[in-house]
């Protein structure tokens, strides 16, 4: 189903549903299925003024769906916004001869511009704030010196540093941003600030420009350029240039990168860097769906090293992901290994595990929470202890065990309910009237019904005993949950033609004879049916397409 126009708006007709067509149905199709659904709902047919009323209620709403579907102009409009699209005004200024795909580029043109008016609106802030934590006296604990000094007995754990960073962005016109950022940094009782300004213009399509202004009494007064460019369609240059001025002197800096797309997944870089600590940098990144892969390496002053990184993502709702690097140089060498994983909708839990020569043991846990991070490295010892690999490696994985079975699962699921019950509020009348269309389908259905059935037992062939449609519980730890379906046996058989039953791959609950019994929860289609006098059972999830009868279908005689 096409979105709504706003978000939270419930819009429950779907039209493709309706009328049991694919989504790329022709108009031959939509013609087909239009006259079938006008012979079961024509209100001639019926002499009952109450189903004649309730008759000519759901044909009207076939010809509506009709309608739409069979105007190309109706049709785009429809399939980007869904039905409330099409009760906008302002379409009828779009020129008629214009073509579905035109009139789908111009209206995602016009949603670009809506987007960007509200970019305009926000400050996109951005913030970090990171602790250092010092924990060697856990593994490194010098107790024969202080165990006769009152508390010296146990293991002194501190806070040697800290940093906080903040941004935000005033965009000031379409082309033209203004961005403020300040940072507080102290470690071992020393600190200082500063707090930087930048314009930022949009040149054109391919780069845009960047000044920007710094002071305080961390590196001084600062004056900087930074330029973006885009060489070719598969090449791109960054460029940036700053004068940090302090007591002794003014100290120029230049960094340059070279980027280019050596294929689809894969990107390299070159990078130089010249100032008080010159460089060159080269490296090979590979992301793809599954994994990101990077080798770098660095000739410079003071540090040249190698380093080689992989990822591996996993393919499951909570994006989880486990990495391992091994860096080498004039320093040393550290290998590093972790995981993390989203926890919440806007929050992703991480922790890595760094051991290196001479660096020695280190814990690090990031939390990323929508646009801020929190950044946590706890320095375990100065040597390479096994104790301190081993509880910096099973440490965080019970405590995460632990958090997530009784924190985060119930916080998620209590917020998942509050969502649901909310959106099932909301919707409550259009459910309801749902439910009244569905309720008098099938009492139109009915002659329809018995006339297939007779048919199709003349010859043995498509009989559907029983159909049900919504959730089901069939996990043994949902039994406290109740099934949530209806009976779709009378629907499902009207839609039977030729011993044959297809069903589309859209929205099951608007077909005729359907709604939705569960808003909001997956749901599924269970049929037991009978064909040359076999019978056959299918659970259908929603959105899958299903057609019957089928030999994988078939019910075993044992069975």
């Amino acid at each position: 189903m096409a979105p709504a126009l706003e978000d939270g708006e419930f819009d429950n007709d779907d039209y493709y549903s309706l009328l049991n067509v694919r989504r790329e149905a022709t108009q031959e199709e939509l013609k087909v299925s239009y006259r079938r659904l006008c012979m079961l709902y024509h209100p001639d047919k019926h002499r009952d003024p109450e189903l004649k009323r309730q008759a000519e209620q759901l044909f009207n709403l076939v010809h509506q769906a009709y309608e739409v579907l069979s105007d190309p102009q109706s049709r785009a409009i429809y399939d980007i916004y869904g039905k409330r699209g099409l009760d906008v005004e302002g379409w009828e200024v779009v020129e008629r001869k214009r073509s579905p795909v035109e009139i789908r580029e111009e209206f995602e043109r016009l949603q670009r511009e809506r987007e960007e008016r509200r970019l305009q609106q926000r400050t996109n802030p951005k913030g970090m704030i990171s602790v250092g934590v010092d924990a060697t006296d856990l593994f490194d604990h010098y107790e024969e010196d202080y165990e006769d000094v009152p508390g010296g007995g146990f293991p002194h754990v501190e806070i040697n540093k800290m940093h906080i960073s903040q941004s935000i962005e005033a965009p000031l016109t379409t082309s033209d941003t203004a961005v403020l950022s300040g940072s507080l940094s102290t470690h071992n009782g020393n600190g200082g600030g500063n707090i930087n300004v930048a314009l930022r213009r949009v040149t054109s399509a391919k780069g845009w420009g960047e000044v920007e202004f710094g002071a305080g009494d961390t590196h001084g007064p600062l004056l900087g350029m930074k330029i973006f460019r885009n060489l070719t369609a598969r090449c791109f240059v960054t460029a940036q240039c700053g004068l940090h001025f302090s007591s002794r002197g003014v100290r120029p800096g230049c960094t340059t990168m070279l980027a280019r797309h050596l294929d689809k997944n894969t990107m390299g870089y070159l990078q130089w860097r010249w100032g008080t600590q010159s460089s060159m940098n080269t490296s090979i990144v590979r992301d793809t769906k599954t994994s990101h892969f990077t080798l770098a390496m660095q000739l410079g002053i003071p540090h040249s090293f190698m380093m080689m990184s992989y990822q591996y993502k996993f393919q499951d709702d909570d994006q989880t992901k486990v990495k391992g690097s091994i860096k080498a140089g004039f320093f040393g060498t550290v290998v590093e290994y972790g995981a993390e994983r989203k926890i919440s909708r806007h929050s992703v839990l991480g922790a890595t595990v760094s051991v290196g020569v001479p660096q020695g043991v280190s814990l690090k846990i990031k939390l990323n929470r929508a646009s801020q991070t929190y950044f946590f490295p706890i320095h375990l010892t100065d040597q390479l202890l096994p104790s301190a690999v081993f509880y910096a490696t099973v440490g965080p994985l019970v405590f995460y065990l632990a958090i997530q079975r009784l924190v985060i699962r119930p916080y998620v699921r209590a917020q998942k309910e509050h969502d649901l019950e909310k959106h099932r509020e909301s919707s409550a009348s259009d459910i309801a009237r749902k439910r009244q269309e569905a309720e008098s389908a099938v009492l139109l259905m009915q002659e329809s019904v018995r006339r297939i059935i007779e048919t199709e037992e003349s010859k043995m062939g498509l009989i559907i005993l029983n159909a049900w449609y919504g959730k089901f519980v069939t996990d043994n730890s949902q039994k406290h949950e109740r099934a949530k379906v209806i009976d779709v046996t009378v629907p499902l058989q009207c839609l039977v033609k030729d011993s044959k039953l297809i069903l589309t791959e859209a929205t099951k609950s608007g077909l005729p004879g359907f709604y939705d019994p569960c808003v909001g929860e997956e749901k599924s289609l269970k049929v037991l049916y009978q064909f040359q006098g076999v019978m056959h059972q299918v659970l259908s999830p929603e959105g899958e397409a299903l057609r019957i009868p089928k030999q994988s279908h078939r019910i075993d005689a044992d069975t």
